[in-house]
């Protein structure tokens, strides 16, 4: 499932598909999300993707891009 668009969407919706994207599997030795997220909150993170400033592709390259960076 793709991230609702800014446009077509409401912010809601938006961080719905956030909470659902980023929720925790309870494996963390095969999922990986606690480790790009590196403690912080997914919300706090996608914050102006909910607020329809950014899209969500863009924050997510920029904490991949942070991500490796700090390896």
């Amino acid at each position: 499932m793709s991230a609702p668009s800014i446009d077509n969407s409401t912010s809601d919706e938006r961080r719905a598909y956030v909470r659902e994207a980023w929720r925790c599997l309870s494996d963390c030795e095969s999922c990986g999300k606690c480790k790009i997220l590196r403690g912080r909150e997914a919300e706090m993170l996608y914050a102006d993707y909910i607020d329809g400033k950014r899209s969500y592709m863009d924050i997510t390259l920029e904490i991949r891009n942070m991500t490796y960076k700090a390896l």
